[in-house]
């Protein structure tokens, strides 16, 4: 039965009625049928799982930069009843009202069904809009995916307005690109709640210690444990996704400093132009040291120079691109001949006669040396069908390369060890040398072979010196 009543609204409750009349196309009574259904709907009184106001903000401050599941998005918007962008924000905009936000959103877009371009505007509270702008870029990233993709390109907050830029892209930066502007935490909250028995100890662990704990790949710490200087940085490697070697230097220094700073190898890492400073709080000299030797190895690996020096709490790196040049010159401008092995050697000796046209020759013999042992193991390697490195080839590319060398050197080899004894070296003895920088050229000589040979699988055990007043040299090379 309908029952006809007269009743007077002020201006204020009419304000809040326009939508509803708007939707009802002007019919008042319709209008305010809504309203109550609405009202009912949500009223805490008839409704078990409303929230309080205090309880509601705290959630949505907790799972901020965390995406909803797919199966929750899809029932908060259920893609099956929206088509285009204009059903999307009739859609959304239809709920902000029934839910009381006090926000509102506006989509514009450039193809009403496959968009290239969308912009996204909501306005309201700074809480409820981060949440509105997550949901709705998931929604629409998600379901481009399959015949237009596309991504987030930039997100622009102003208090009590977002504005959110997507275009067409592909399907795996379309998903980055949600992970990126709203997802940060995903992952992360992903994985401790995969794993929490080793996480929450590892937490535990950094908060009682006041975050003086070390994080570091287990190669790394096997080789100090081995008192070896890591090749590389594993880390690094997997963030970057690439070699070392290929990693341009500025992305490198950007990477030394996360890695370090993150795993707490050392304090703070300031990075000008090419310089790098590391601060530290180690107190053993030999661990500085050792430290600092570490760095260095490391953008050598890059194919970079640098100085280092150290005071009581810093390192100091700089970068030298002068030597780099000087070396290049050296072994660029070498005659070559017909046999490559023999050009390597070549440039070995002509290498060791010119170490005093080099700079600053303490930074550079490592690198050089190192090079120069590779190069002449690559040649070598060619010439002779040299598949895989085993330690009898070894010996006997060092045999070949000794006779020529004139060098007196004897070989013992065993199953996982190498013996190397030189009794007579005339290029070590060849020029009077109080620095000893020929002997030490021809080790980084011998280590670079052996590394390439070898790589990270052996370790050189120097047992005695010529350079250090002893009769011969005597180094073992151990496979691990």
């Amino acid at each position: 039965m309908n029952v006809s009543r007269h009743i007077s609204i002020d201006d204020e409750y009419l304000k809040k009625m326009e939508p509803y009349i708007e939707k009802h196309n002007g019919n008042m009574g319709a209008a305010l049928r809504d309203m109550i259904n609405q009202a009912g709907k949500y009223n805490p009184a008839m409704n078990s799982s409303a929230l309080d106001t205090s309880l509601f903000n705290w959630m949505l401050l907790e799972i901020d930069d965390i995406l909803v599941p797919d199966e929750v998005l899809d029932k908060l918007i259920n893609p099956m009843l929206i088509h285009s962008i204009e059903k999307l924000e009739e859609n959304i905009n239809q709920r902000l009202i029934e839910l009381e936000w006090g926000a509102n959103i506006s989509l514009k877009c450039d193809n009403d069904q496959f968009p290239s371009d969308v912009l996204l505007t909501i306005r309201g509270t700074p809480r409820k809009i981060k949440f509105l702008a997550g949901i709705v870029s998931q929604f629409l990233v998600k379901n481009s995916r399959e015949r237009s993709p596309i991504e987030i390109r930039s997100v622009a907050n102003f208090n009590e307005c977002i504005k959110v830029e997507l275009s067409r892209s592909n399907k795996t930066e379309s998903k980055g690109s949600l992970i990126t502007f709203f997802g940060g935490m995903n992952e992360i909250l992903k994985t401790v709640k995969s794993r929490p028995d080793f996480w929450v100890p590892i937490v535990k662990g950094h908060t009682l210690s006041n975050y003086n704990m070390v994080t570091v790949h287990r190669n790394y710490f096997e080789d100090i444990l081995a008192n070896n200087i890591p090749m590389g940085e594993v880390t690094i490697e997997f963030l970057s996704k690439r070699p070392i070697r290929e990693i341009p230097l500025k992305d490198l220094l950007g990477l030394i400093k996360e890695v370090y700073e993150n795993s707490r190898i050392v304090d703070r890492v300031e990075i000008e132009n090419d310089t790098m400073i590391i601060f530290h709080n180690y107190r053993i000299k030999e661990a500085v040291d050792k430290l600092k030797k570490i760095v260095l190895n490391l953008l050598e690996s890059n194919g970079h120079l640098y100085n280092g020096k150290s005071t009581a709490n810093m390192i100091v790196l700089t970068h030298r691109p002068d030597i780099g040049v000087k070396i290049n010159e050296l072994i660029d401008n070498l005659k070559t001949s017909s046999n490559r092995f023999d050009q390597e050697l070549l440039i070995f000796i002509t290498y060791l006669n010119g170490l005093k046209e080099i700079p600053d020759i303490p930074l550079s013999l490592s690198v050089l040396g190192k090079r120069l042992g590779k190069s002449i193991m690559q040649e070598y390697e060619k010439e002779n069908g040299i598949k895989e490195w085993s330690l009898e080839a070894f010996k006997t590319a060092f045999e070949i390369i000794d006779s020529k060398l004139h060098r007196d050197s004897q070989w013992a080899l065993d199953e996982k060890n190498l013996v190397y004894t030189v009794r007579k070296c005339s290029i070590a003895r060849a020029e009077d040398d109080p620095n000893k920088c020929i002997c030490h050229t021809i080790r980084e000589t011998f280590i670079g072979a052996m590394n390439y040979a070898f790589g990270n699988k052996a370790v050189l055990d120097v047992q005695k010196l010529l350079s250090q007043g002893d009769n011969f040299c005597e180094v073992v090379i151990r496979i691990q």
